[in-house]
């Protein structure tokens, strides 16, 4: 137990109050950040008379290996590439999307029909496009696929629980209050899990997933006809500061316009970015295909490799459980939002509506943190340790027209065991270690 309490350096055990909430890493967060798990029920422990905490510290072991929602590793299916071959040169031709327009609701989507087997290997085929302007197109073949499901029997859903799914719809990309954080000082930009944050020259989010490889939005480097412009010579920007930050700690984590609850306000550091160049970037056809009908909204993901290594910890990826298997339902992502430049800046939320392959949320985001990765933190019982896993990509801000009225949502790409495959073997060029996600 005193193990326990130290990794919650703001935490009295005798007055019973956290006054600088931490996580499992040990950094300052604001008042509403990711607290699940022990971090959540130690921040409010103050609310209990201090004559119960006692009590309540002798329950917490028990508690926790009851209730604390774990990731649950399951056998993935292969997806192996098969023959590659060379393709015309992309044109280059129009500027990157920011946002995601699509004919096809979340009703659409969970009425639409199963893919079938050949179809699924039309949409996990991809392109891979190199540093040289070259393009080539692979093949796969899926192994082991139960083709009934494209979910995973570990975190499908009781039919209990079917009936829980949020059907609320919000018209904004900001709902209500401002919810974001921007993170300033490199005491907070350079730490975990705010490091595994990227830009990319085109004007989106990326995440780190590898010693040099970064998961973002597809429509970030494709538009569905061809490669956007600046996708040959496509940059990856890691924030830096430039001088050493003199500040409060605390003061770091902002909300809104520089100012939130319990914060003062900000004296802007100064940041720089740090550029790598892509020397290849992957994109499913699912996506390509997609442009001329519904499913390419599923697919909207990309993976691009450095052409050397960074110096950061990575996320790592994780198929995504259902909602109701979340923390609090919460997802969590950071971005480099248009309207706030040179900042990134931090949200969560809880997840709404969610089809097989995408998930509804109504996190707060602007333009330019599409791509973003979007995560969850769980108990890992084979480390035995909270962990955080990116289970999805945040596509945008789509709009849907229908029968002239137009509806809106925030919409985030779920990692299903098949892309979990997929993307994992651009990652580690073997389905070896691959085969638990």
């Amino acid at each position: 137990m005193a193990d326990l309490l130290s990794r919650y350096r703001g935490f009295s055990p005798i007055t019973g109050v956290s006054s600088i909430p931490r996580d499992e890493s040990g950094f300052t967060v604001g008042p509403y950040t990711d607290l699940s798990g022990p971090s959540a029920v130690l921040c409010s422990i103050h609310r209990f008379p201090s004559i119960h905490i006692l009590l309540f510290l002798v329950m917490l072991p028990a508690a926790f290996s009851f209730s604390r929602p774990q990731w649950i590793l399951q056998r993935v299916p292969v997806v192996l590439p098969q023959q590659s071959e060379s393709r015309p040169a992309p044109r280059f031709l129009s500027q990157a999307r920011l946002n995601v327009s699509s004919a096809c609701d979340p009703e659409c989507h969970k009425t639409a029909p199963l893919p079938s087997y050949w179809d699924l290997e039309q949409f996990l085929a991809y392109e891979t496009l190199h540093s040289d302007g070259r393009l080539t197109e692979t093949a796969v073949g899926l192994y082991g696929y139960n083709l009934a499901s494209n979910k995973s029997p570990a975190y499908s859903l009781a039919p209990s629980e079917k009936g829980q799914r949020s059907h609320t719809r919000r018209k904004r990309q900001i709902f209500g209050h401002d919810g974001r954080y921007s993170i300033a000082g490199h005491n907070f930009v350079l730490k975990y899990p705010f490091s595994v944050a990227v830009k990319l020259s085109t004007g989106c989010s990326g995440t780190l997933v590898g010693d040099r490889h970064v998961l973002t939005a597809a429509h970030c480097v494709h538009d569905g006809k061809n490669y956007v412009k600046g996708a040959q010579k496509l940059r990856v920007g890691f924030l830096k500061a430039r001088q050493r930050d003199l500040r409060s700690p605390i003061s770091n984590l902002s909300n809104h316009v520089e100012s939130g609850p319990n914060v003062g306000p900000i004296v802007s550091e100064k940041m720089k970015f740090q550029w790598i160049r892509a020397k290849r970037t992957h994109v499913p056809k699912g996506w390509i295909k997609g442009n001329a009908n519904d499913i390419g909204m599923d697919y909207d993901y990309a993976l691009l490799e450095l052409k050397k290594a960074h110096k950061r910890r990575h996320m790592k990826l994780g198929v995504s459980p259902p909602s109701q298997r979340l923390p609090g339902r919460r997802v969590h992502f950071s971005g480099f939002d248009n309207d706030r430049p040179g900042q990134l800046v931090y949200r969560f939320c809880q997840a709404g509506e969610e089809t097989s392959d995408l998930l509804y949320q109504h996190c707060d985001a602007q333009p330019g943190a599409s791509g973003s990765g979007v995560y969850a933190r769980m108990w890992d019982g084979r480390r035995r340790r909270w962990e955080r896993k990116v289970i999805g990509v945040f596509s945008g801000h789509q709009w849907v027209e229908r029968q002239g009225a137009s509806q809106e949502f925030n919409v985030a790409v779920r990692i299903t065991p098949l892309k979990y495959a997929q993307i994992c073997y651009w990652i580690k060029g073997n389905f070896v270690d691959c085969r638990e996600g």
